[in-house]
């Protein structure tokens, strides 16, 4: 892959990661467009460069919330922080689905990484979901704080949009938006859930790079640490890298822009990009195959 592409692929993660409107189905579809991979193909994907790619996420995320994720961890070892450890624990709680549908069904999960025209598909699903909260109108005077059930339904959410072309930030902010909870709590709430998202899927993806380049060598002559040397040496070429920083630097940018979208109740603004962006990708696809 050259710089360029990375660079390319990197913005479109680092826009469609917080943006509600998937950064794995944009990313599936890039590749495809780009010629990256083959339509009609199932061609191994390119472990190393989601790997760095959601390190440059994770950094956006981090800088962002920089003070929540501060006073978070300050309630570690402040017994009146009682607020913050109990959202700690709601954190942990909506990671659960995700990592619990991840185990059982993993294998269906990547067999939809190889369907462009499924995951163009689930873009439209994606504009749907993001249409339900002015539906419902349950967008306003919602100030129900951050509490069990909440985080049990936008970690249900969360654990829908492992598949390409389900926003994870658009459906679980409007998961949380069901249940009544203030939409900048709510989105707030739903970007810190990223974090151990997109660690899992950091340290996944980790494992199965150093799982290659094992078997690369040989299992019965590599060692654990030859291996993560290996890995990290595919990670940091310098096209990866350069994508990982246009990934970090837009996805910064698109934070701000979800965030000031929830405050105003324009999150389905966001939905007509998903509808045309689903039904031309189907078309596009369909007959390309």
């Amino acid at each position: 892959m050259t710089t360029v592409e990375a660079i390319i692929i990197g913005v479109v993660q680092g826009l469609a990661e917080f943006l509600p409107i998937s950064s794995s189905g944009h990313i599936v579809l890039t590749q495809f467009l780009l010629g990256v991979r083959e339509v009609g193909q199932a061609p191994p994907k390119d472990i190393a460069l989601e790997i760095v790619l959601h390190m440059g996420t994770l950094v956006s995320v981090i800088i962002f919330f920089r003070k929540p994720l501060w006073r978070l961890t300050q309630s570690l070892y402040t017994k009146e922080m009682k607020e913050q450890r109990v959202q700690i624990v709601w954190l942990a709680l909506a990671s659960a689905p995700a990592t619990i549908a991840y185990i059982l069904f993993k294998t269906q999960f990547k067999a939809a990484y190889n369907d462009p025209v499924l995951t163009s598909g689930l873009l439209i699903v994606t504009g749907c979901i993001l249409f339900v909260p002015s539906w419902l109108k349950k967008m306003k005077d919602s100030n129900k704080p951050i509490g069990f059930w909440t985080a049990v339904v936008m970690g249900c959410f969360q654990a829908i949009a492992i598949l390409p072309g389900i926003s994870r930030s658009g459906s679980t902010i409007v998961g949380g938006l069901l249940m009544n909870g203030k939409p900048e709590k709510v989105a707030e709430f739903s970007f810190l859930m990223s974090i151990p998202a997109i660690t899992g899927g950091f340290v996944f993806n980790l494992k199965d790079m150093i799982d290659v380049q094992m078997e690369h060598v040989g299992p019965e002559k590599a060692t654990l640490g030859q291996g993560l040397e290996a890995a990290l040496k595919e990670c940091f070429q310098s096209a990866y890298v350069s994508g990982a920083a246009a990934a970090a630097i837009v996805g910064l940018l698109a934070i701000y822009l979800v965030m000031g979208a929830v405050r105003r109740g324009k999150l389905t603004y966001f939905s007509y990009y998903c509808f045309v962006a689903g039904v031309s990708g189907m078309v596009y696809f369909s007959l390309v195959n």
